[in-house]
């Protein structure tokens, strides 16, 4: 694996958050700054996966208006959590999920949701993308959320060479200070929503032109 260069991560981090005050917080950080709930970000998270914040928000503003614990989101049933959060993406795996997520939280953990990664990871539905954003913005816990807009930007500016998010996580573990790993997924999805994009990403108006690599990037605007 070729080392990284050395990257300026103050002067880096601040511009993002510049950029993030302009194109705004992502779906679950907005839910994160209104409620610090461990349990809240845990399911606003699962329902976000492969969805649009927009329509992560409006899914999550349904169901907590009717459920905001473990309990009474059990006793709803899978179905109904799937009809609320429709039509977020694969919404019945979801609703699913939850249920049974619910059903562990009080079976388990009396209603609880583990502040422990091997214990988040064990729960239908949760990977460490999730998990890690759970044990940062919910508990506070210095953890590094590595979705697709945080991998893909990693190596594209040639922090790290990795094949998987796994991989991304425990290399930026070693270089990102550690002051940095909850909100570096916030900045960087932003910026990668809005202007770092998968294909053709907007380099002429970057503020960070100038010191990325751009590996892997064949065409830009």
């Amino acid at each position: 694996m070729r080392r990284a260069a050395p990257v300026d991560w103050c002067s880096l981090v601040a511009t993002l958050r510049d950029q993030l005050s302009r194109a705004g917080l992502p779906s679950v950080s907005q839910i994160a700054r209104f409620a610090r709930d461990p349990f809240l970000i845990l399911i606003s998270t699962m329902i976000s996966l492969r969805t649009k914040d927009d329509v992560t928000l409006a899914a999550c503003e349904r169901l907590f208006a009717i459920a905001r614990t473990p309990a009474t989101m059990r006793s709803l049933g899978d179905e109904p959590i799937a009809d609320l959060i429709y039509p977020a993406g694969f919404y019945r795996t979801k609703g699913r999920h939850i249920a049974e997520v619910c059903s562990i939280l009080c079976e388990r953990y009396s209603g609880q949701v583990p502040d422990a990664i091997d214990a988040l990871v064990d729960l239908p539905g949760v990977g460490r993308k999730t998990a890690n954003l759970v044990l940062g913005l919910g508990f506070g816990i210095p953890a590094i959320c590595v979705d697709t807009h945080v991998h893909r930007i990693a190596n594209r500016r040639g922090w790290v060479a990795t094949r998987t998010p796994e991989q991304t996580e425990l290399e930026l573990q070693r270089m990102l200070p550690r002051a940095y790993w909850i909100e570096i997924n916030e900045l960087l999805v932003a910026f990668g929503q809005a202007t770092c994009t998968p294909t053709s990403p907007f380099c002429s108006r970057c503020p960070l032109q100038t010191t990325c690599r751009r590996i892997g990037v064949p065409r830009s605007r």
